[in-house]
């Protein structure tokens, strides 16, 4: 039986181990990263207007992506998304907006970045 990857047993990663950000909203960003369809989304909603159809009540740009789209192309339950798009919400990585009975979803480019300068300032 293959051993489970160190972030899903809880085991420290020795790479990220040592960050000294003293930074403990940031250990969220790294679960959000550990599941290849969260990573997905990211790639996706980084180009929505390239992997999405227009949509009705919302832009794709300024609104975000519709739940259910996402969902659709995931090939996946709304329930099973709405836990997705709860980590990377409290990842900081997404940002939702309610819109009639539609969630919208897009990338809250400034956390990324600001994650992405951390982790690059520690490896």
């Amino acid at each position: 039986m293959a051993s489970s990857p160190a972030w899903s047993t809880g085991q420290h990663l020795p790479s990220f181990a040592s960050l000294q950000c003293n930074d403990m909203k940031s250990l969220p960003f790294f679960h959000a990263l550990a599941n290849d369809r969260r990573q997905q989304i990211l790639q996706w909603l980084k180009d929505p207007e390239s992997h999405f159809p227009p949509q009705v009540d919302g832009d794709l740009i300024k609104d975000g992506v519709c739940a259910c789209s996402i969902a659709d192309k995931l090939g996946i339950s709304q329930p099973t998304l709405s836990e997705h798009m709860r980590v990377l919400t409290a990842a900081g990585l997404v940002q939702s907006k309610r819109t009639k009975k539609w969630t919208f979803y897009k990338r809250n480019e400034a956390e990324i970045r600001r994650l992405k300068r951390l982790v690059m300032s520690e490896i």
